[in-house]
């Protein structure tokens, strides 16, 4: 039995693929976060960002999975560099601030593109991820809030987190399939 051709990728599919590699940066971008945390003894901090890297790479493989579910050509991109070095504890909170702001003009500019192409499983696809930013940005605000209400009482900050943010957020209702089953 011969495969199915390969479909032409749109100008959605090429944003995709470029988001599939912002995902997998920012998931790097994370785990360099967590790094800074652990290694200043800030364990529910640290916890919190290794637990994020590992969301923003499950949304890297929900991507690769609906493009492989659309038969079209998927190439494993290679990540942008990455901070690893901070002066303090909001400066690596900040970034993450940035970055899932950046992210929901990335994702938003992807609905965007599918709607105005007529590309009505795509924009169906983002909505999903358009939730989740929602969700995303809300959440580092409120930590970068509490970073900067407890100045240098870091224990302010652990502590909130502990009871605030803690374990796993479960994936919300209507999440696409991730490549390989969330392995």
């Amino acid at each position: 039995m011969s495969q199915p051709a390969t479909k032409t990728p749109t100008e959605f599919h090429a944003l995709l693929l470029q988001q599939i590699r912002n995902e997998f940066t920012a998931s790097q971008q994370y785990i360099a976060v967590a790094v800074y945390f652990d290694s200043h003894d800030l364990p529910q901090l640290a916890r919190r960002f290794y637990s994020q890297a590992a969301e923003e790479r499950g949304h890297a493989l929900m991507m690769i999975q609906y493009l492989i579910d659309n038969n079209l050509e998927v190439k494993v991109p290679g990540i942008d560099d990455v901070v690893t070095e901070f002066d303090s504890v909001r400066t690596p909170v900040e970034l993450a601030v940035e970055q899932e702001h950046a992210v929901t003009e990335q994702i938003t500019t992807l609905a965007r593109t599918a709607r105005d192409s007529g590309d009505y499983l795509g924009e169906r696809f983002m909505q999903w991820f358009l939730e989740e930013q929602v969700e995303e940005v809300a959440d580092m605000h409120t930590l970068l809030t509490i970073v900067d209400r407890a100045g240098d009482n870091l224990f302010d900050i652990e502590d909130f987190i502990a009871r605030e943010m803690s374990g796993n957020s479960p994936v919300r209702q209507g999440a696409p399939k991730i490549a390989g089953g969330g392995v």
